[in-house]
């Protein structure tokens, strides 16, 4: 087993393993559960309502759990922007929300809405959707057994973790500035590359705040083991260049963050980045054209 493939929690006091040890993958009740309500998705049009969810005590007290662990996380390891975005954040703690429920809040907010996924969202329908104010959450929430960690996004993390990011006008807008890149671009490497700095900037960023590492990214506000050990991994400044070449594993503790002094540098260095790309951008950033 490679180091790598140590970096995911598998059990609830913490141990770490490969991302398929993790009940969430291969648990047979969960995963038929988990399926079937990510079935819905199948052949949703961005924008269209989704059904509603009848949650199970279970997973309503799985919610509450880890809202409960991920706001007193939070209010510890968070930055600025997030603690004040997350104080309007129309998120309710005491049970899961249906998607419209939130998303009708936040329209009012910053234009945004939620849409329905299933999983893992194909890049240029996933970003570009950002453009017209529409954000990709999945309704499934995690595994009971390991509630602090999901080796994939579930309602928590696109719910409650996006949805702070949601929350405020000046987060979204960079949302939209990364769904407006998406929108025009069609090569797959270069949408590879959108992806690769939204990762390290709204899913992993950091910012320093009076010297300290605060969490940005809505993948660490949403997981309180990682959220918890911002002095592990290693914490580079914010680079565009070094963010399309550093590889990462969507399914565990990210062994490399990126910091940012402000939001403000956040939005101004992403701006730059995206307004210059199009789809001839790959290889001027040392990446090979898509075949």
């Amino acid at each position: 087993m490679g180091e790598r493939a140590l970096h995911t929690p598998v059990t609830a006091d913490g141990r770490l393993g490969a991302a398929v040890e993790h009940p969430g993958l291969r648990d047979p009740s969960y995963l038929h559960r988990r399926r079937a309500i990510a079935a819905r998705a199948a052949g949703h049009r961005v924008g269209d309502p989704a059904p509603a969810v009848e949650y199970s005590p279970g997973e309503e007290r799985t919610w509450r759990t880890v809202h409960r662990a991920l706001w007193t996380a939070q209010g510890l390891h968070a930055c600025r922007a997030v603690l004040d975005a997350r104080e309007q954040a129309p998120v309710p703690a005491d049970h899961i929300p249906q998607h419209a429920e939130v998303g009708a809040e936040l329209r009012r907010m910053t234009g945004f809405r939620f849409t329905l996924a299933g999983g893992v969202v194909a890049n240029k329908r996933f970003l570009g959707s950002m453009a017209d104010g529409y954000f990709h959450a999945v309704q499934f929430v995690r595994h009971p057994a390991v509630p602090l960690f999901t080796p994939e996004p579930d309602v928590v993390h696109d719910v409650f973790g996006h949805g702070i990011h949601l929350s405020s006008p000046a987060i979204a807008r960079i949302y939209r500035l990364v769904g407006e890149a998406a929108r025009r671009i069609d090569d797959p490497d270069v949408l590879q590359m959108v992806s690769d700095v939204y990762w390290f900037t709204l899913e992993y960023g950091v910012l320093q705040e009076d010297g300290v590492p605060k969490a940005f990214g809505a993948a660490l506000l949403s997981s309180c083991g990682e959220i918890g050990r911002l002095n592990r991994p290693a914490i580079r400044p914010l680079d565009i260049g070094a963010m399309l070449t550093t590889p990462y594993d969507i399914t565990g503790y990210q062994p490399v963050l990126f910091s940012a002094r402000c939001l403000h540098e956040v939005a101004d260095v992403l701006a730059g980045f995206l307004a210059a790309l199009d789809d001839g951008s790959a290889p001027r950033h040392g990446r090979p054209a898509a075949a």
